[in-house]
C-alpha cells in the first residue's frame, strides 16, 4: 500500500458567494450549475444542469445510461425530498440467462461472475436506466427553469467534444480492454485503437443530437419515443432484452425524505436503498458515546463504521464493494439546497455505447446477485433495492446547514459520514472538513488510515486491529470523493468545495457563465 511515496500535499479552498454555489466532481459542470443560478435558477436547476454536464464532461462515472439518487430541501416549505431514479431490470430478466461461471470470480458488487461476464461488460449488463427521467422529475417538482435550458450546457459542452486531459486518458486507459470489444464504445473512446491523447478533443457521435432531441421532447424521448426506439434496437442487436416497453414503464420514486437527527442537526437521506441507514447507524453509534476527544475519537469511528456496515450485511447479504460514480451538491441564495448522487457502476458502465443515440450505458445488473432466493436476486422487473450513494443534508430549525454526497462506492458512506461529524462533532467549517485526512472502514477487518492523521492517531488505531496506511491519492480512490456544499443561515454566505484529491473537481458561484473553451479539436485518426 502505498503511505509515503507521493510527496506533495494537496488542498483545495472553497469557493463562496452569497448568491448560491454548485459543487461537481468536474469544474466544467460545477460551471454549468452556476449559469443556472445566475439566469434566475435555483438549487434544483443548477444541480441538474451540473449532472447533466458532467455525462459529457466526467462520462465513465455517470450520464443518461445511468441512474441514481437525490435530496432536495425546499427552504420555502422547510420540507426534504428524496428522489429515486435508480435502474430496474428489464422484464424478460431471468436467473436462467445468467448463470454463475465458476471460475468467473466476483462482480464489484461481490457476486458471482456469469458465463462471459454477461453481467459486467456488454448490453446484457445493461438494466433500464433512471436518469433522464429522473432529473427531470427533479426539475419538475422543485425547480424554476425549462429542461431545454437546463439541458443547454451539457449541449454546448457536447457539440465541442470531450476535451481530453490527462486524466482522460488515465480513465480511458484503466478500461481500455473492455472498451475495445465494443465497436460504438471503441470507435469514440479509443481513437486511432489508443487512449486519446491529451490537449485534444474527441467528438461524441450521436449524443449531441441525442440532447438536442431531448431537450425538444423531455425525457419521453428516451422512454417510449424515438431516442428509446434506438436505444432498444442497439440493445437487442447486442442481446439486450431490454423493450421500448421497459422503457416506457420506468418510474421515479419519490416522497418525503427519510432520516434521524443528530446533536439537535436534522439528517435527511434517499431512502433505505441508499447508503442513508449506514449513515444514520453511524452518527448513532457515536451519538451513544459522548464525550470522546483526540486520537480515541478514530478509533470510536472506526468501530462505528464497521457496526454500520456489519448490520447493513445483515440486512443484504453483503455491502456493495467498489464502482465509479459522480456526486454534486448545490445551494441558493433562498437556502434550498441539492445532494445528487448519480453512476454507471464500473468505471464506464458496461464499456457499451449505442451508436444511434451516443450514449454509454450502465452494467447495473451487477447489482443483481445470480443465485436465486437473495434478497438482490435477479427477477424480471426488479429496481435496485441497495446502493452506496449516499446523499444528505442536514438542517436545523428549519434551515439548511449544508449538503454531501461522494462517489467511491464502499468509501462514500464513510467519507460523507466523517466530513459531517467533522463539522458536528468536532466544529470545522466545510472547508477545513473536506481538507482533513480520513479513515476508511467497512467491517473488512481492518481500517486504512491516512498517514497526515498524525503518529498518536495511527498508533491508536493500530491498538484497536490492522491499519492499511494509505495517502489520498488522485488514483486509486481509496477514501472516496466528497462534494460538499454549506450556508450560514445567519449571513446567507454559501460556500462549496469538492474532494481535494479529485484534479478536474471543483465548485463555481453564480455569476460565473462563461464556460471556457476546451483544447483545440485536434483529434487522433480513427482505425
Amino acid at each position: 500500500m502505498n503511505h509515503d511515496l507521493e510527496q506533495w500535499t494537496v488542498t483545495k479552498r472553497a469557493v463562496a458567494s452569497e448568491a448560491g454555489v454548485v459543487a461537481a466532481q468536474h469544474v466544467l459542470a460545477a460551471r454549468a450549475g452556476a449559469e443556472m443560478l445566475a439566469i434566475g435558477g435555483n438549487a434544483v436547476d443548477a444541480a441538474v444542469a451540473a449532472a447533466l454536464a458532467l455525462g459529457v464532461v466526467e462520462p465513465w462515472m455517470c450520464g443518461l445510461g445511468g441512474s441514481g439518487l437525490a435530496v432536495v430541501w425546499r427552504a420555502d416549505r422547510g420540507e426534504a425530498h428524496a428522489f429515486d431514479f435508480q435502474g430496474v431490470l428489464a422484464a424478460a430478466a431471468s436467473p436462467e440467462d445468467y448463470p454463475p461461471d465458476p471460475a468467473g470470480g466476483e462482480t464489484i458488487m461481490g457476486f458471482p461472475v456469469v458465463e462471459g461476464r454477461a453481467n459486467v461488460v456488454g448490453a446484457r449488463a445493461v438494466t433500464v436506466p433512471g436518469a433522464a427521467r429522473g432529473l427531470a422529475t427533479v426539475l419538475a417538482r422543485h425547480g424554476r427553469l425549462g429542461w431545454d435550458t437546463v439541458l443547454g450546457p451539457a449541449i454546448r459542452l457536447a457539440d465541442r467534444g470531450h476535451p481530453v486531459d490527462w486524466f482522460t486518458t488515465l480513465q480511458v486507459a484503466l478500461c481500455a480492454a473492455d472498451l475495445a470489444r465494443d465497436p460504438g464504445a471503441r470507435a469514440v473512446w479509443l481513437p486511432g485503437g489508443h487512449p486519446p491523447q491529451p490537449e485534444t478533443a474527441l467528438p461524441l457521435g450521436a449524443l449531441p443530437a441525442t440532447l438536442r432531441r431531448l431537450a425538444e421532447e423531455g425525457p419521453e424521448a428516451l422512454h417510449g419515443g424515438e431516442v428509446g426506439a434506438r436505444l432498444v434496437a442497439d440493445l437487442a442487436a447486442a442481446g439486450s432484452a431490454i423493450t421500448l416497453e421497459d422503457l416506457a414503464a420506468y418510474r421515479v420514486l419519490e416522497g418525503p425524505a427519510p432520516g434521524g437527527s443528530h446533536r439537535g442537526v436534522a439528517i435527511h437521506t434517499a431512502g433505505p436503498a441508499s447508503g442513508g441507514p449506514r449513515l444514520l447507524d453511524f452518527l448513532g453509534y457515536i451519538a451513544a458515546r459522548p464525550g470522546v476527544t483526540g486520537p480515541a475519537r478514530w478509533v470510536l469511528w472506526a468501530d462505528a463504521l464497521d457496526a454500520a456496515f456489519a448490520a447493513h450485511d445483515a440486512r443484504f447479504g453483503r455491502a456493495p464493494a467498489a464502482g465509479c460514480t459522480s456526486s454534486l451538491s448545490a445551494v441558493d441564495a433562498e437556502g434550498n439546497m441539492v445532494a445528487l448522487t448519480y453512476t454507471l457502476l464500473n468505471r464506464f458502465g458496461a464499456a457499451w455505447l449505442s451508436p444511434s443515440t451516443g450514449l454509454l450505458m450502465n452494467n447495473a445488473v451487477a447489482y443483481f446477485d445470480p443465485r436465486p432466493g437473495r434478497p438482490t436476486s435477479i427477477a424480471g422487473g426488479k429496481r435496485i433495492n441497495a446502493s452506496n450513494m449516499c446523499p444528505m443534508i442536514a438542517t436545523r430549525e428549519g434551515a439548511a446547514l449544508f449538503a454531501l454526497g461522494a462517489s467511491g462506492a464502499n468509501h462514500i458512506m464513510p467519507a460523507v459520514a466523517q466530513v459531517a461529524a467533522l463539522m458536528l462533532e468536532a466544529g470545522l467549517d466545510l472547508e477545513a472538513a473536506m481538507n482533513h485526512p480520513r479513515i476508511d472502514a467497512s467491517n473488512r477487518g481492518s481500517v486504512r488510515a491516512d498517514p497526515r492523521l498524525g503518529p498518536e492517531v495511527l498508533a491508536a488505531l493500530a491498538a484497536r486491529g490492522p491499519v492499511e496506511l494509505a495517502q489520498r491519492l488522485v488514483f486509486p480512490k481509496l477514501y472516496a470523493c466528497p462534494s460538499g456544499v454549506a450556508r450560514d443561515p445567519g449571513s446567507g454566505l454559501c460556500i462549496g468545495i469538492n474532494d481535494p484529491s479529485q484534479p478536474m473537481g471543483g465548485a463555481a458561484a453564480a455569476g460565473l457563465m462563461e464556460l471556457p473553451e476546451p483544447p483545440p479539436a485536434a483529434v487522433p485518426p480513427r482505425a
